[in-house]
């Protein structure tokens, strides 16, 4: 809408204006002391968050619909609209209601939009989760190579990098990104083979805002020039980026931040580039089944990150989430990790002594931002000085070891050696120990640090003291004990006696009291005297406001010229802070440094799940049955081996998959891993394919799904990947299922080479080892005892005889009919399947209605049917209180 209608007031005009520039936005217009909502705004508000909704005026003949949000407490709603997925723009009054009546008695306040606040480019503590990063993520295409480049930005800490992924990988890297907005081009053009719907609907399960940007920035020259400006260089060569899908990317970035902050200068770091081969993929159904930041059931405890992190900072946390989510294959940067966490592991005083300090280290990358962007107040500046006081405790703490050889620490030393020191006394000497939140509520500046200040501020609360000084010479002058100074912002400072000496008062000249407000049971004055005193404290008041104003911009300069050093030194103990975390959980729960290499080994020697493990010791249950795994390949020159596994639901296949993928990956991160020793070669990737559900909203069957993750595993597999998968073919009728697990285990073995472990309930695969000679059979072990399964949840080497399907069955409580309709008729079946067609066999089947069901006494078992034995030679009337308790105890022992 170019012209407001031209019925519309001059406020819903400019209303109406500042929407058309912002139509994809909800408009918080500034009136007063609220933002107004108008339109279909005020009512999505409402319906999104619980606004009130009512009206204000007509357009068009229509009322109004109006909702409004307290200046005071905008953010709580921001965060509330942005979490629904809502932009909100913020439109500003840019002048003073008396500056607008100079233009005209009609004038109305000018305003503009200072700010679109959107989920990726959030700044405001409140706004922000502590322990996770809030990135905006473009997506920038070069067709010609089918690449796609992801540049990536977290402006509330200066974060921004680009990295390079084929096209069939860009979801890949998105779910180990987890971006909190997204952007695209507006026009796809020839990128229309890419699936973008399968992008959308994972941004949509996710809650990820996606946002478009103009298909123009599509021209590498532009976008070179963007960037260009944007961190004042003359060649943008100089970042080391030079392909073209990785410049549009970065543009693209710059560009919706500007938009969005409306000019202001984020403080970005130079962008860092990273190809996709320096990661370990993991496809989105990988990352589910393992669970490594959500569970199955959205839940962030019961994860991998929640297991692994005791981390004491914001910024560790969201470090650490990254390591989990981005595991890497760079032997180097890995072994730094465990050297740095086996020096934790190895120096406990002085780890426990740092963790300590960490638990008090503020967000001041966070801070930095909200100082550069002009958002930030007093709690910034102090979260600095107290940073920067709990840094040199820990620089002292490094002086008493010797870690020389240890690179991560090397270089969290050089970021101490760079710290500017003389801020921390102008920051403790300027600033009061519990400064308030915004620089307009004054009092944040220390007794003593400014004279003329203190002055001022003197003046300010003298003058309350004359105040009462004059009250108290009132009462005595006029004889009214009830006599009181007020104040309120409407008449000021005023002199208050009840009615009835408000009337002696009047008639009182000499005492030159001035009539203010009669009320039906007060009336009001003010003297000569009394509004002398109030101009005094007003003007002292606004004064002292002003001069702290100043000390405090002069300190935020200050700051801001210690930008980088004070980065560097956030970085570092974020680092800090995650090695020592995992130095900690490895300490407690006994996990060991693996050897990690570029061979092809994979061999676990009693390892462990981290989740379950720590589930159980948190119910004080039994201690986790370790179990061990050897995948190496035999001679240097062969792929890894296929561990195929079979035995029943219930004796822990599942988590025996898992346990090793997972170590896997804590390998992977530099951690220590939960075993008694392992040696791992590098992995390039790990698939999972363990449980499947349907995807109605994809027209997918449990089958299909599973058939969908199978083939991305056999497509992509390569000799250095680990592969876990679970019940292939189980989705489909026995000879179908069979044939498509035997096939798929013929390709991984002689196709794809790669370290596996299968598990299965077609016995039948287990013959295979006759013919893949890297395949392997193991079995989780089972015990039967007095007719009752218990399941050991230890892997050994060979065949299950069985899969124990109807005792697991008989433990989830299916009726006794069925459990033993099934027990014969899987009888007949193992009676007759070598030497019939199943068509044949179950033709001789009887009907289940048909069977003759045995009498219930004769189908007891033998501790039922000696219950019944010791029952039936009761005789009560010779039994004592104390024979009967005997008995009791008796049958409940055969029970157990």
């Amino acid at each position: 809408m170019s012209q407001p209608p031209p019925d519309s007031t001059p406020l819903i005009a400019q209303y109406l204006a500042l929407k058309a520039q912002n139509a994809d936005c909800m408009l918080f217009f500034r009136v007063g002391d609220f933002y107004e909502l108008f339109f279909e705004d005020a009512v999505l508000a409402s319906r999104a968050i619980g606004l009130t909704l009512t009206k204000r005026g007509k357009h068009l003949g229509e009322d109004i619909p109006l909702a409004g949000v307290p200046v005071v407490s905008v953010q709580e709603y921001l965060s509330r609209l942005i979490e629904a997925g809502f932009r909100v723009a913020i439109a500003e009054q840019t002048e003073r209601a008396e500056d607008a009546k100079k233009r005209g008695y009609k004038a109305i306040v000018s305003r503009d939009v200072k700010r679109i606040v959107t989920a990726g480019t959030l700044t405001e503590e409140r706004l922000l989760m502590p322990n996770k990063p809030s990135r905006l993520c473009a997506l920038g295409f070069n067709i010609d190579t089918q690449i796609c480049s992801i540049a990536c930005a977290d402006i509330s800490t200066g974060e921004l990098n680009v990295r390079n992924v084929p096209m069939v990988q860009i979801l890949e890297s998105l779910v180990a990104l987890q971006p909190a907005e997204l952007l695209v081009p507006d026009r796809m053009g020839n990128i229309a083979e890419l699936n973008i719907a399968e992008i959308e609907n994972y941004c949509a399960a996710r809650n990820v805002q996606i946002a478009r940007y103009p298909a123009t920035m599509l021209s590498e020259e532009a976008a070179r020039k963007r960037i260009e400006a944007y961190f004042n260089i003359v060649d943008f060569a100089v970042f080391g980026v030079s392909d073209s899908a990785s410049i549009i990317a970065l543009a693209s970035v710059l560009y919706y931040i500007e938009r969005t902050q409306k000019g202001l200068n984020v403080p970005l770091n130079a962008p860092k580039q990273a190809e996709f081969s320096q990661f370990l993929l993991m496809d989105a159904a990988t990352r589910a089944n393992l669970e490594l930041t959500e569970t199955l059931n959205g839940q962030s405890t019961g994860t991998v990150l929640s297991c692994l992190d005791d981390t004491k900072t914001g910024a560790g946390a969201r470090l650490l989430r990254d390591f989990v989510n981005q595991p890497i294959v760079d032997l180097r940067l890995i072994h730094a990790r465990q050297d740095a966490v086996e020096f934790g592991v190895n120096h406990q005083k002085w780890r426990n002594e740092i963790r300590e300090l960490l638990k008090s280290f503020p967000d001041i990358a966070r801070s930095l931002t909200r100082l550069t962007l002009e958002r930030g107040g007093p709690r910034d500046l102090i979260a600095i000085s107290n940073a920067l006081e709990i840094a040199k405790k820990i620089e002292w703490l490094f002086t008493k070891v010797a870690f020389q050889d240890v690179e991560i620490l090397t270089q969290i030393q050089a970021a101490f050696n760079l710290m500017p020191i003389e801020l921390i006394e102008v920051l403790a000497n300027a600033l009061v120990e519990a400064p308030p939140m915004n620089v307009a509520d004054g009092n944040f500046v220390r007794e003593g640090y400014n004279e003329q200040l203190d002055f001022t501020r003197n003046l300010r609360d003298t003058s309350h003291s004359i105040l009462l000084e004059m009250e108290q010479n009132l009462k005595a002058e006029t004889g009214i004990r009830s006599l009181k100074i007020r104040h309120n912002n409407v008449l000021g400072y005023y002199i208050e006696v009840s009615t009835q000496f408000g009337e002696v008062l009047r008639t009182d000249a000499e005492t030159r009291f001035i009539l203010r407000q009669s009320l039906p049971n007060a009336t009001r004055f003010t003297t000569t005297n009394l509004s002398e005193i109030e101009s005094k404290i007003s003007s002292a008041a606004v004064e002292a406001l002003a001069q702290e104003r100043i000390i405090f911009e002069n300190l935020r300069q200050m700051v801001l010229e210690e930008t980088q050093a004070l980065k560097n030194l956030c970085d570092g103990l974020a680092l800090l802070d995650v090695v020592l975390s995992i130095a900690h959980i490895a300490v407690n729960n006994v996990w060991v440094r693996p050897k990690i290499d570029n061979s092809l080994a994979f061999d676990i020697e009693d390892g462990r799940h981290l989740v379950v493990e720590t589930a159980l010791k948190q119910q004080n249950a039994a201690a986790f049955i370790a179990n061990s795994l050897n995948l190496s390949a035999i001679k240097n020159d062969e792929n890894g081996q296929i561990a195929l596994v079979t035995g029943p639901n219930m004796g822990g296949k599942s988590t025996f998959l898992r346990q090793n993928a997972l170590i896997a990956l804590l390998a992977h991160i530099g951690s220590f891993v939960p075993a008694k020793a392992a040696h791992i070669g590098l992995v390039d990737r790990i698939f999972s394919r363990v449980g499947a559900s349907d995807d109605l909203a994809k027209g997918r069957s449990t089958f299909m799904v599973e058939m969908v993750e199978t083939a991305s595993i056999l497509n992509q597999a390569t000799a250095q990947s680990f592969v876990i998968l679970d019940e292939i073919g189980r989705g489909t009728a026995t000879w179908d299922g069979l044939s498509i697990a035997w096939a798929s285990l013929e390709h991984l073995h002689s196709v794809n080479g790669c370290r596996t472990i299968f598990a299965t309930h077609f016995h039948e695969l287990t013959e295979l080892k006759t013919s893949l000679p890297r395949l392997q059979n193991l079995n989780v072990a089972v015990k039967e005892w007095n007719g009752q399964l218990i399941f050991l949840h230890t892997i050994q080497a060979g065949v299950a005889d069985r899969s124990y399907g109807i005792h697991v069955a008989q433990k989830a409580g299916l009726p006794r009919a069925v459990i033993n309709r099934a027990t014969a008729l899987l009888k007949k079946l193992e009676k007759g399947i070598d030497r019939k067609k199943p068509s044949e066999l179950l033709a001789e089947l009887p009907l289940f209605a048909a069977l003759e069901i045995e009498p219930e006494v004769q189908k007891l078992e033998s501790w039922q049917t000696e219950i019944l034995a010791e029952v039936q030679a009761l005789n009560p009337d010779e039994m004592n209180p104390k024979a009967a308790l005997e008995l009791v105890y008796r049958l409940k022992g055969m029970v157990q």
